[in-house]
Order: C-alpha cells, then structure tokens, then sequence
C-alpha cells in the first residue's frame, strides 16, 4: 500500500487490516504525526506507530493530553515530540518536547491555517447509518486538525459511542480505514483527598442554584461534583466531562433548565470517562458534543447564564497571578482552555470565576501561594484572575488593589505560612520607600 505521493484527501478511502499497516510507506521524512488527546488515542494505531520507529525518517510526534503508555523517553531516538499539553502520561516526554503554548479556542484556527503543523492525523471512529463515522468520545480541535492534515488514517472502533454534532467525520475526509480495535482509554474520576473535598466544599458555597458550571476533570472537579449535590437546576457547559456528570443528572442537580443558551442540553468537547460515562451520552441524548471553537468561544459563554468556571491552580503569587504548567521545574499542565474558561465566567451576566486548590503541596511543605513566581510561567494573568478559593478561605481579587490582593490571598493561606507570606510582603514595602 503505497499512499505517500497523494496530495490532499482524496475521494475515494483505501482500506486494509491493521498487520498491513507500514507507516514507512505513508510518513514523508520529518512529518508531523498527531491524534487526538486522551480517549480519542486509537490505541492500535499509535502502538503500531511506535514500533515501527526505526523504519521511518524521524517524524514528530504532536499531542496533548495522553492518559496511554504510548509515549515513553526511549521514543526520542526515532521520533521528536511537540507538547500541546503535559498532564496525564504526557508529562513523560514534555521535558524532552518542543511546548506550543496556546489557548484551547485558539487552536481550531492555528491548525486550519497551517500556523500550527499537522501532516498525518490518526484516529478512531465508528460507521454510522448514513455512511458517515463519528469520533465518538472527542472534538474539540480534531476537525481542524483533520481538515489540516495531507493524510488521515482512521482504525475502526465498534465501541465507541454513536455521538453526532462535531464528532461526526465524512467519509471522504478519511484516506485510510484500519480494521479495527475495540479498546478505549477509560479515564475514571480520581479520589480527592481531604484537602481537596474541603476546598470543594468553599467552592460550592459560592455557587447559586440554577447557575451554568464548568468543571473539567481530576481530582478537584470530582471533589466539586460530589459538593454540589444539594443544588438544584444547574447546567452544565465544559471543554470535557467526566463519569461526575451522570450523578449529578440522576439526582437532579443538573437539569440545564436555566442555561440562558443550549438549554436543556450538557454542552461539551470530550468524553473523559468510563464505559458508564460513554454509555450514559449515547443512551440519554442530553449531550451535544462540540467544537473548542464552540466550547470555548468567549461570546457562547457570556450568553450564558451565571457560568461558574471552576479550575485548579499549581501555585498563586501575592498580585494574582496563577501558573497552571510547570512544577518542580517539570511541564505537568497546559495553559489549554484555562484562560478561556477564566475569562469566560467574568463575561457571563451573574458568572464567576474560581480557581481552587489545597493551600499546600501534598506533604505540607511548601505553600501554593507564594510570595513570586520568579521564572515559572504565568498562565493566568493578575488582570483577568477573578476568585480564589483554598480549604482557609475565599479571596475574591477582581477589582483590587495589589495590595488589597495580598492580604487576602495571606488570610486564605495555610496558617503555618502566612508569617513568612506577611514578610515578604513587608519587605517589598520597605525596598520600596
């Protein structure tokens, strides 16, 4: 099978069974090879990408969340790395990867127009009725990278979900069908910690009935999830959703009723869940899978009605400002759709903006608001930062003063290090007069 010398998708898609694959006779030297992020991976492709290394004339890997062994440092000999993202199993190889920092909204145009580079995308999908296949468990920016890439190779998978809106895919944009692989990467919701569930537990005092949430996935959504089981009426609009969404509509928390836009719908860019989550979307019909171009556009989110976006922080210093990508020196996150979200509850009528996390590291070490980021990256900027919530307290910052801003993020900080935060504080006033 030899498609190497074809220019763009052509009409007609060729098939083979997956031991006929040869990436050698499909990848051009120094391509770029990407798939979509966590349970979009079509595992048996990447797998088989990956073994036949050696064969190829060192391509590079583009990704962003993984939750797969796919990726390992030993894979550096045959192939380079560029890192949309470093959470997940991502973070094995993001010390040695290229980083592309960029917003989630963003990234739909970035790879339309070219300025971010896809030549070969690799996915799954399963036939539907009419001819046409969906992605089943994601969208966000895989149609652009589809619409991007000069080759798209596309592994059958009969267990995905029958999801249609933007993860349907047409025929005729597919070049190469693999047969096939039923497995999918389940990402089950993590166990909070004590910390974590009483962080949650200030988050959603701040959160009124029928407002619209966003929660994303990890340990500190699934600790909010479980906080906000005693509201009523909220919808629900995220760039993915995890196995906590079907809890919260079994009890009628989230009902989508108030929502102000996509009323009586859960609007969302991914799957991050079990077989029980992707069960869940396809039997109940109240999950509208779309684009990062939909999910976290700026004028959809101000239209809706009290959005609480709600997101975990690395670390905070005193004026506001959040990383969310690096620490111990190490890449472990994204700036992805934070900013987004950030700036999209503040734009909402009623809407806020919380980033919530422990006061401290896990072993209490070292406390997550500092006195200055110094070299680490500012993901979110002091200007657009809105709420901070740790399990000490609430320290609402839109509007303040520098100042103001650091005496209430000290007050919300774990008590043991306040002095040395107030020091600081002190300090810098004296340097400055």
């Amino acid at each position: 099978m030899d498609s190497a010398g074809r220019g763009f998708h052509t009409a007609r898609m060729q098939q083979c069974q997956l031991p006929e694959l040869q990436f050698a006779e499909l990848v051009r030297a120094g391509e770029v090879i990407g798939w979509p992020q966590g349970p979009g991976e079509p595992l048996a492709l990447t797998e088989r990408l990956v073994a036949q290394g050696p064969t190829l004339q060192r391509p590079t890997l583009l990704f962003g969340l993984t939750q797969s062994p796919t990726l390992q440092p030993e894979l550096a000999r045959d192939f380079q790395f560029h890192a949309l993202n470093g959470a997940g199993t991502s973070r094995r190889v993001s010390g040695l990867a290229e980083l592309f920092p960029a917003h989630l909204s963003a990234l739909p145009g970035l790879f339309r127009t070219g300025t971010l580079r896809v030549d070969v995308l690799l996915v799954q999908v399963r036939p539907l009725a009419d001819g046409r296949f969906t992605l089943g468990v994601i969208c966000d920016f895989t149609h652009a990278m589809l619409q991007q890439a000069r080759l798209v190779i596309a592994l059958l998978n009969p267990a995905l979900p029958r999801m249609g809106g933007d993860t349907i895919v047409e025929a005729r944009d597919i070049d190469v069908l693999v047969d096939g692989d039923a497995r999918i990467i389940d990402m089950p919701d993590p166990e909070p910690t004590a910390a974590e569930h009483a962080v949650a537990r200030r988050v959603a005092e701040l959160v009124p009935d029928q407002a619209t949430v966003q929660l994303g996935v990890g340990t500190l959504p699934a600790a909010v999830a479980l906080a906000l089981r005693d509201h009523r009426e909220l919808g629900l609009h995220s760039g993915v959703v995890s196995d906590a969404v079907i809890g919260l509509v079994e009890q009628g928390v989230v009902t989508n009723t108030h929502k102000g836009r996509d009323a009586g719908r859960i609007v969302t860019g991914g799957l991050f869940g079990t077989q029980r989550l992707r069960d869940f979307a396809e039997q109940s019909g109240l999950i509208d899978m779309r684009g990062a171009d939909y999910t976290h556009l700026l004028p959809v989110m101000a239209d809706l009605s009290k959005f609480h976006t709600i997101n975990a922080g690395i670390e905070i210093d005193l004026s506001g400002q959040v990383n969310a990508e690096v620490a111990g020196g190490r890449y472990l996150g994204a700036v992805g759709g934070y900013v987004d979200f950030v700036r999209g509850g503040v734009a909402s009528p009623g809407g806020r903006s919380i980033i919530a996390f422990p006061s401290t590291t896990p072993d209490g070490r070292h406390s997550r608001i500092v006195a200055s980021l110094g070299e680490r990256p500012v993901t979110a900027a002091r200007s657009d930062v809105d709420t901070i919530v740790t399990e000490h307290g609430i320290a609402q910052l839109r509007g303040c003063s520098l100042a103001e801003r650091a005496r209430r993020l000290i007050a919300i900080a774990h008590p043991e290090h306040r002095d040395a935060l107030a020091r600081v504080l002190h300090q810098d006033k004296d340097t400055r007069t």
